[in-house]
């Protein structure tokens, strides 16, 4: 997929339509909310003999699933021309490759 290289969008800064500078951003890796010694932390402050009330502990293998995605989103990151503040878009676009023209 061809991107620009800039592009007139709206500056929430400037409050008005300026040309903005586009760029792409990696997606950085998100982590789990409970990793494993802090699962099993959390499982021995609960309250002694009302067991795990389904929250904690190891849960089963999910099935694996086919159809994978072959692409990833991508995120670009406007930079204004003249107040030079930037906003990353809400929603990638999902393209094995991106090439700015």
């Amino acid at each position: 997929m061809k991107i620009v290289k800039a592009k007139k969008r709206y500056c929430p800064k400037c409050k008005k339509h300026t040309e903005h500078k586009m760029s792409q951003v990696k997606s950085g890796n998100k982590r789990g909310t409970l990793k494993r010694g802090s699962i099993q932390r959390a499982q021995n402050r609960s309250v002694p003999g009302t067991g795990n009330k389904n929250r904690w502990g190891s849960k089963p293998n999910k099935p694996k699933r086919t159809g994978a995605k072959t692409s990833k989103k991508s995120n670009f990151k406007y930079t204004c021309n003249t107040c030079k503040k930037s906003t990353i878009q809400k929603q990638g676009i999902r393209s094995k490759k991106i090439e700015q023209e």
